[in-house]
């Protein structure tokens, strides 16, 4: 089975997979950043570099969902393959930071890819405001991340909005903006117990 957890930098996705694959005993696939080699220059100068940076992860990511494929366990993964076409990658050409060449020969590259895989069993959506973002990116501190505009967060969090309201597959969407579930058990326990009614049956 595999399950993705999906939502806009910052929404606690990684550690949301942590959580669930230490309490599940699930198998995390953690997305390409600390080791990405374009994300730091991306972050400097976005046009430039986005058709590195996303063709660099378009190819990470099919790498992980092709290793998904063959796993017999539950594998849980922080962002998925999809999340990078419909949010990032259609957010980065509609800001003009890929041009059309670059687009189409990405979107033709990820449709060869579509055809060899499948959508996640079930995705688990973080929904976060842009204040609550905001923060958690300035508490982890990364430095590439502090010059994110809140424009550029704006139009991921909209294009989130749009693709998880057609999203036709098994869904689950978790209000994060006042939920601790790294710091309280109880906000946890909120999600593992719709996890467990959606996949189990149990509530």
């Amino acid at each position: 089975m595999h399950i993705g957890i999906a939502g806009n930098i910052g929404s606690g996705k990684t550690t949301l997979t942590t959580l669930l694959a230490r309490h599940y005993g699930w198998t995390p696939k953690f997305e390409s950043v600390t080791y990405n080699p374009y994300l730091e220059d991306y972050y400097a100068d976005i046009k430039r570099w986005s058709f590195a940076l996303e063709m660099y992860f378009l190819q990470q990511r099919l790498h992980d969902v092709l290793e998904i494929s063959k796993s017999e366990g539950v594998i849980i993964q922080d962002r998925t393959l999809l999340e990078g076409v419909h949010i990032f990658v259609a957010n980065n050409f509609a800001q003009g930071n890929l041009s059309e060449r670059d687009y189409k020969t990405y979107m033709d590259t990820y449709n060869v890819m579509m055809s060899v895989v499948k959508e996640p069993d079930l995705m688990i959506y973080l929904r976060s405001s842009i204040q609550h973002l905001v923060s958690q990116i300035q508490k982890r501190g990364r430095d590439y991340e502090q010059t994110i505009s809140i424009d550029y967060l704006s139009g991921l969090n909209e294009r989130y909005e749009n693709w998880i309201a057609q999203y036709k597959g098994r869904l689950i969407i978790i209000e994060a903006d006042d939920l601790d579930f790294l710091n309280r058990p109880e906000d946890f326990q909120k999600i593992t117990d719709r996890i467990d009614a959606e996949l189990y049956g149990l509530f």
